[in-house]
């Protein structure tokens, strides 16, 4: 009789000392296109390329412009007059490059700080709501594949989501 109970004791410590853990999950594709700042960043970053398009076109077809007048002028000149025009405008051609291609290199490193960044700050809160209520792992799930089947009652993204715009449109 003594062995049961000293076996009955034993399982109900071993029990009692497990922890359930808590498990959650977010679409990780979902969280961020809804997610308003993303979308944002995005406007901002489409009006800065349109921008840049504008100008890029605009500097294009003065320059363009200079050439097709160079190739006038270049009949009454002498050749080394045509020579020397032909060298300022290959100049001005490579100065043109180097200013679109470092506007390029501008737009593509504001795009990228600005998506690290945002980035950090949803796993920051992810990180965040997880402690504060109570959970041992929140998933990511994508198209990849890393979550292949959630419980829906363990789909937090919405709520996350939620939080999160709620929390830019009081930044705003």
């Amino acid at each position: 009789m003594k062995k049961i109970l000293y076996v009955i004791v034993a399982i109900s410590i071993f029990t009692s000392c497990q922890q359930i853990e808590k498990i959650g999950y977010v679409d990780n594709s979902k969280l961020m296109n809804d997610y308003q700042e993303k979308i944002d960043i995005e406007s901002k970053l489409k009006i800065m390329v349109t921008a840049f398009q504008k100008r890029t076109d605009s500097l294009r077809k003065a320059f363009q412009f200079d050439v097709n007048e160079a190739e006038i002028k270049a009949k009454r000149m002498s050749q080394a007059d045509i020579q020397k025009l032909s060298q300022e405008l290959q100049q001005r051609d490579q100065v043109l490059s180097q200013r679109v291609q470092f506007e390029q290199q501008q737009i593509a490193q504001e795009s990228k700080t600005l998506n690290d960044s945002l980035i950090k700050k949803v796993k920051d809160f992810v990180k965040d709501y997880g402690n504060k209520n109570g959970y041992s792992y929140i998933l990511g799930s994508n198209e990849g594949g890393s979550v292949i089947f959630g419980k829906e009652e363990n789909d937090l993204t919405q709520i996350i989501l939620d939080l999160l715009n709620t929390q830019y449109k009081k930044l705003e």
